[in-house]
């Protein structure tokens, strides 16, 4: 089986949703999560904490720096994510539907490399 991440593309520049929009989305998630459970697809969920959360470190001439915040200037940011395992890309655009309608963000859908690194 091929492993893809389906990954939440969350717009920071938009306005929070409501408490209530909050659990009722939480609760579309966690249901479409114990879907892929039981078809035995799921290997990891996790939602991140938004891009103020950030350090990125970045290589140059040997050496590193760090700095706060994405490196690049947009207003969509990755927000969280499923790792999933299908048998196929279809399988696996199925369940990244899913996923957009109960996160109610842009979900992109990208398989991981066949490459075994050791």
């Amino acid at each position: 089986m091929k492993k893809y991440l389906l990954a939440v593309q969350f717009d920071e520049s938009a306005p929070w949703p409501s408490e209530e929009d909050l659990r009722e989305q939480r609760a579309r998630t966690e249901q479409v999560t114990a879907d892929m459970r039981s078809a035995g697809c799921w290997v990891f969920v996790g939602g991140l904490l938004g891009s103020h959360a950030t350090t990125v470190v970045r290589p140059g001439n040997g050496m590193t720096t760090m700095t706060d915040g994405p490196y690049p200037e947009t207003k969509e940011q990755l927000g969280g994510f499923w790792v999933i395992q299908c048998d196929d890309l279809d399988q696996a655009l199925s369940w990244g539907e899913r996923c957009a309608l109960a996160c109610g963000f842009p979900i992109e859908v990208r398989p991981f490399e066949d490459a075994q690194w050791k």
